[in-house]
């Protein structure tokens, strides 16, 4: 089931510039043709939760930036790998002949469905992986491992007639139940695409500069889920209450500096530029956003940046002239009401 709703995914053009997934689709749909030998896959779970996580104030204040939950704190790839790699070789300790692999979203892997088939939760309407106890803020890795392990069952989908996560969606990229069109999708947008984005998103995005999460934002099953005892995944100092301004400021050696061992370096510095100058259009008119607009403009070579920084600034000037007719408009109605009050006062014969 999951192999053929991958192929139509692809041939619907869904997967954007994400070409990765066209690549190597043999061994995506079968798993022993990446790993000969193989004959189980352990998956397993991370939660990533922070105790101290504070979501939707930052989606509130527009002029801070917002960056999926997952990216805050040190890049889970290499923690989930070690963890994989330390029950490998526990597993090894009890079976000598034990051949092993480890994955991290890092190979042609379909980590939702294997997941789904150990029971680890069902695949949501958002694509994401769910589980009464846990909702969805969880990492997921596999093992691959060359000896027969007893099986697990798949648990069953409980997310019924709830469409929390298509009504939500600001960019409208959840285009049926269980299907994302990511060439709509922000942390496709944010992330994984390197062109200029297109401008009928750009107002839905926001202040989201690093993916979004708002699809699990409003799921009711993130009520439940876990807190995290892993403290590399909690905020990094230099992201805590960042403002927009003091993060398009950063020069290229500071933001290489402050992602050492973050997945956000993996972007680089131009679309860091670029997603930050998308969401200082949209925060409200402030001059100084408008002076590092018109500085970084001067100082960029890039059409794609030239075309963001533009943009932004036309949408920051436009503000400025509603805050100015609207001062002008207060200012009319203050003086006739004053006229009035004159008047009134004023004797008949005057």
């Amino acid at each position: 089931m999951h192999g053929q709703q991958l192929k139509d995914w692809l041939a619907k053009g869904y997967h954007g510039q994400m070409h990765f997934f066209e690549r190597n689709l043999d061994k995506r749909l079968d798993p022993e043709s990446l790993v000969p030998g193989s004959q189980r896959i352990i998956s397993v779970r991370m939660d990533y939760l922070p105790e101290d996580a504070m979501f939707a104030q930052n989606l509130e204040n527009l002029s801070s930036a917002y960056i999926s939950r997952y990216a805050l704190g040190r890049d889970y790839h290499k923690i989930v790998r070690k963890r994989l790699k330390l029950l490998a070789e526990k597993i090894k300790t009890q079976c000598a002949s034990l051949e092993y692999r480890p994955f991290v979203d890092s190979a042609p892997v379909m980590e939702h469905a294997f997941a789904e088939k150990a029971g680890l939760g069902w695949t949501g309407k958002h694509t994401l992986t769910l589980d009464k106890s846990a909702g969805s803020w969880f990492f997921l890795g596999e093992l691959f491992v060359n000896i027969p392990l007893p099986t697990d069952a798949p648990i069953e989908n409980a997310c019924g007639t709830c469409t929390a996560c298509i009504s939500i969606c600001p960019t409208k990229a959840i285009v049926a139940p269980y299907t994302v069109d990511a060439n709509r999708c922000i942390s496709y947008l944010t992330i994984e695409y390197d062109g200029a984005i297109p401008l009928e998103f750009r107002e839905a995005i926001g202040n989201r500069i690093y993916g979004c999460d708002d699809c699990q934002l409003v799921c009711p099953w993130n009520k439940a889920a876990n807190i995290t005892s892993e403290h590399e995944f909690n905020d990094r100092i230099a992201l805590k209450n960042a403002d927009l301004i003091t993060l398009f400021q950063w020069t290229e050696a500071v933001f290489l500096r402050n992602f050492e061992g973050s997945p956000i370096r993996r972007i680089g510095y131009q679309k860091w530029q670029r997603n930050l100058s998308v969401a200082m259009g949209n925060a409200p008119y402030s001059e100084i956003i408008i002076n590092e607009l018109s500085r970084a403009l001067e100082n960029t070579n890039s059409d794609v940046l030239l075309e963001h920084f533009k943009w932004a600034l036309s949408m920051q000037m436009k503000k400025q002239n509603d805050a100015t007719d609207h001062k002008n408009r207060l200012t009319n109605r203050q003086q006739a009401r004053l006229v009035r009050s004159i008047q009134k006062g004023l004797p008949r014969d005057a």
